[in-house]
């Protein structure tokens, strides 16, 4: 009886047909594909006082996008702490945007200002 039960089962199974060559190769692309994080990076805005809050939220809307709002509650924060996170990203990206604070000039609202403001890029923890 054990075997004519097995033999029934076995019958009725379904027959699967082997993974076709595009089917295997795709199932070897994912299993060898890995995903790369690549470190991040902050963009620190450092405070001076020869720069104005309206200087300060002009640059950060247009290197960084932020809206008026956001960059606002940056200036107050580097006002108050002498420092502001203005972005996380890539290091190059970062890079990039620590030169854009550096070259985008002095404030015209303030005759002694001679220059932009300064920034700098630390590894994101």
């Amino acid at each position: 009886m054990c075997a004519r039960a097995f033999a029934q089962v076995v019958a009725s199974a379904p027959v699967e047909a082997p993974p076709t060559p595009k089917e295997v190769e795709k199932q070897k692309k994912r299993k060898a594909t890995k995903t790369i994080h690549l470190p991040r990076y902050h963009v620190v805005l450092l405070d001076d006082d020869d720069h104005t809050y309206a200087y300060v939220i002009e640059m950060l809307c247009k290197i960084f996008g932020h809206s008026p709002a956001r960059a606002y509650q940056m200036a107050c924060k580097v006002d108050i702490a002498g420092r502001v996170i203005v972005d996380t990203t890539t290091r190059e990206r970062a890079e990039l945007k620590r030169d854009q604070i550096h070259a985008y000039g002095a404030d015209w609202r303030i005759p002694h200002c001679k220059g932009s403001m300064s920034a700098l890029i630390e590894p994101a923890e």
